[in-house]
């Protein structure tokens, strides 16, 4: 949210998040305010280097420009230190001169040169090679050009590169030289007003700038490097782009008002899967240690002070080496023994429920969106009033219609649920009674209900709901959790409702189809017997939205043009549709798929482009942005990746005017020129990447050494002595009920971890080493 904005009017204003310059996402527009609430959550995987994240807030205008109120821009370096914490950020004032982003590549040398009468001079080369990654101007690539210049206190001479057109990394390849000393023989009629310059207070200075045309130049960069840390040696490295000096300063910085964020940033550098196979098997293993709490898995979750951090990418690995049930079984043990009451076993926060939350979500992601989604889109898109509670109903509302209304929706919701099983689970107990209320907790209580209230968090919605249909997910969360509360209703507890108006209103759900239907849905879901479910008849909604896609055909002048389209993606098929809603226009059945790549930008001189290769000619698509391009071609890789027909090869560019870009080919059917970047056939529904997973722990048991290292220390302590444990603090938590057994797998933990801290050591010598980077 943000609060004071400026101007101090009522006004209509949305939030962007920005990579540098290239806008990836923004929020809904929220009317008529100085103080927004947005509200929404944005996870993205980041496809490229960025210097900066940025969130800027805009006054929309209906006949106007939308207006940049102000920024808040976060450099990449930084962002840990915010991470995972709400923080309150000034905004500050945007300007084209701080407005910068990509970098350029240099070389400069100082040689030193004898003139014919002998005397010496010293004379400085630059050669401006290449820039990467320069902005979008108005949504399109720029047309760049440089200014190079030798700036001291008494000169300034500057040089000019052509202009490159149309590219956001522009190859220059153009040498300037420039006497930076002058020989005995120069006259007073010299360049130099003096006669010597002091070579400390030289400077070599790029500029980079949009070649306006007809208009003023945009400038986009600059760098600056003093010419005395040359020392008569070449030079050569990437200099990131700065903004000018005066960028970003003003006055006003404290009068735009201010905008509360909640950043979480992970950056893992993820290493040859080789590297990780001692970790890797350590944790694969964890289900086969007794007692289980001397398991390399179970030491992961208790050595981190947030357990979801180390549930995550534990979940995600053992789930793709088929090793998370017998493991979330041996785990689930402990809080059986734990539980007094079975009404409420598996309803606290422990590792086995923790576990199976996320393999809930991770499973049975899909599952909502056949299931829930059209009910959820049905509900948020054109509410009924439902409010029960006599307290907050609002004046004119009848209750009973509310209720009425309130029934309809918890009644579809319901036969949605119960319809079809799609999560398969089994815990074993002697009391059927137990086996009921396990598997009901999980199903109802932590799956459907959290997914009816918080449908954003599941991705079945884009954007939270507003309040009045947050209260009415609200109250139909409540009214499932207790539906598959499997023997409340047949116990008729119905005094043990918290609210009155819940009470009464469950005495219409008095029906013995009710129960029947959550029992044999029980039954089925935690079955281990392999049934096609029936729910999934139907194909899977995976992905839609807006993208450009290049004309097929050929237009009346002759070119191939972009237009505007509505693309969607389903488990069977990939259509483009003329609007959404609409039937589509053209349609590449998923089989039909040979292959989903990148296509380089000098095909069209467009960003973010990739191309489906099916049976017909190449479809190429422009993104909007890379993050939304990136998740395209992700989608449909994972979707595709089982196809018998798959291309090994491809064509990186386009065939125009008669040859391929790229290998210069004529003949357009031609087999491609590079290998497809695809991975091997994997699991169309979960994508994991394993060793990801694993560095992701390895990072976790980095930080967390200390609180390792105490730990082998008091298992030897308590194996040794049976002494006192020493520093509670640190592990108090943490029971050690086998000593020798933790002891043993905290030396293999520690052990794995300082070998992959020697193999991360020896790849960020070997990077810095061939990536020189001239500035930060």
């Amino acid at each position: 949210d943000a609060k004071h904005l400026v101007p101090n009017k009522m006004r209509d204003f949305f939030c962007t998040i920005n990579l540098d310059q290239e806008e990836v996402f923004r929020t809904q527009v929220v009317e008529k305010s100085l103080s927004p609430y947005f509200g929404e959550e944005f996870y993205f995987e980041v496809p490229r280097t960025f210097q900066w994240l940025s969130f800027y807030i805009y006054d929309k205008s209906v006949l106007q420009k939308d207006l940049r109120i102000g920024k808040v821009s976060i450099k990449k370096e930084d962002l840990c230190k915010y991470t995972g914490k709400e923080n309150w950020f000034m905004l500050q004032p945007v300007d084209s001169n701080s407005e910068v982003q990509g970098k350029v590549h240099l070389e400069l040398k100082l040689n030193e040169l004898i003139t014919d009468n002998g005397s010496v001079c010293q004379q400085l080369v630059v050669h401006i090679k290449e820039c990467h990654g320069l902005p979008l101007i108005n949504g399109q690539n720029c047309d760049p050009y440089a200014t190079v210049s030798l700036v001291g206190p008494s000169r300034n001479d500057q040089k000019k590169t052509k202009v490159k057109k149309k590219t956001s990394n522009p190859q220059f390849n153009e040498t300037f030289y420039f006497e930076v000393t002058r020989s005995s023989s120069y006259t007073k009629k010299s360049q130099f007003q003096v006669e010597e310059e002091d070579i400390e207070k030289l400077e070599v200075r790029v500029d980079l700038w949009n070649n306006g045309n007809l208009v003023q130049d945009v400038f986009l960069g600059e760098i600056k490097v003093p010419v005395k840390v040359l020392r008569n040696d070449s030079f050569q490295a990437w200099y990131l782009l700065q903004p000018r000096e005066n960028g970003n300063k003003s006055s006003k910085t404290d009068d735009l008002g201010s905008l509360r964020l909640n950043i979480c940033y992970t950056e893992d550098c993820v290493l040859p899967s080789e590297y990780y196979s001692c970790l890797r098997n350590l944790l694969l293993k964890s289900s086969d240690v007794q007692p289980i709490s001397a398991s390399a898995a179970y030491i992961l979750s208790e050595v981190c002070r947030d357990k979801y951090d180390a549930v995550l990418p534990l979940v995600r690995l053992l789930l793709h080496h088929h090793k998370l049930v017998p493991f979330v079984a041996a785990v689930a043990e402990l809080d059986l023994k734990d539980t007094q009451e079975a009404n409420t076993v598996f309803r606290g926060n422990s590792l086995a429920t923790r576990c199976v939350d996320e393999m809930m979500k991770i499973v049975g992601k899909h599952y909502l969106k056949v299931t829930l989604k059209p009910v959820i889109d049905e509900i948020c898109e054109s509410p009924k009033p439902c409010e029960i509670d006599p307290i907050k109903i609002r004046e004119g509302d009848n209750v009973e219609i509310n209720m009425e209304n309130l029934r309809y929706y918890v009644d579809k919701v319901f036969r949605e649920i119960v319809r079809a099983c799609y999560i398969s689970w089994f815990f074993s107990a002697d009391d059927p009674h137990v086996q009921y209320s396990a598997v009901s907790s999980f199903v109802f209580l932590r799956f459907f209900a959290v997914a009816v209230v918080s449908p954003h968090t599941f991705h079945l919605r884009p954007h939270h709901p507003d309040a009045q249909t947050s209260r009415t997910l609200t109250l139909i969360s409540k009214a499932i959790q207790t539906l598959g509360s499997w023997g409340s209703l047949t116990k008729s507890k119905l005094s043990s409702f918290k609210e009155t108006f819940m009470c009464e209103f469950f005495k219409t759900f008095q029906e013995e189809k009710f129960t029947e239907s959550v029992k044999k849905f029980l039954d089925d879901v935690s079955s281990t017997e392999s049934k096609e479910p029936s729910g999934l008849s139907e194909p899977v909604h995976l992905k839609e939205g807006e993208m450009y896609k290049r004309a097929q055909g050929r237009t009346r002048i002759g070119k191939k043009n972009f237009k505007k389209r509505w693309f969607c993606l389903t488990s069977r098929e990939f259509t483009y549709h003329k609007q959404q809603d609409k039937e589509p226009i053209f349609t590449i059945p998923i089989k039909n798929i040979l292959a989903v790549e990148k296509l380089d930008e000098s095909s069209f001189n467009k960003k973010n482009m990739f191309q489906v290769l099916h049976g017909e000619k190449p479809l190429y698509i422009q993104a909007n942005n890379c993050v939304e391009a990136s998740e395209w071609i992700e989608a449909l890789c994972r979707v595709t990746r089982s196809n018998q027909k798959r291309l090994s090869f491809y064509h990186p560019s386009a065939f125009l005017n008669g040859n391929w870009l790229c290998c210069k080919a004529t003949i357009e059917n031609t087999v491609g020129c590079a290998p497809c970047t695809a991975d091997v056939p994997a699991d169309t529904q979960i994508e994991i990447d394993g060793d990801r997973e694993t560095e992701r722990i390895y990072s976790l048991f980095t930080i967390n050494m200390s609180k390792l290292q105490k730990l082998e220390e008091a298992c030897g302590s308590i194996a040794v002595y049976q002494g006192p444990r020493k520093e509670p603090d640190d592990y108090s938590n943490f029971t050690i009920e086998d000593s020798v057994a933790t002891f043993h797998t905290l030396k293999q933990i520690i052990d794995t971890v300082e070998k992959l801290n020697e193999s991360h050591e020896k790849y960020r010598k070997k990077r810095s080493s061939s990536a020189k980077y001239g500035s930060e």
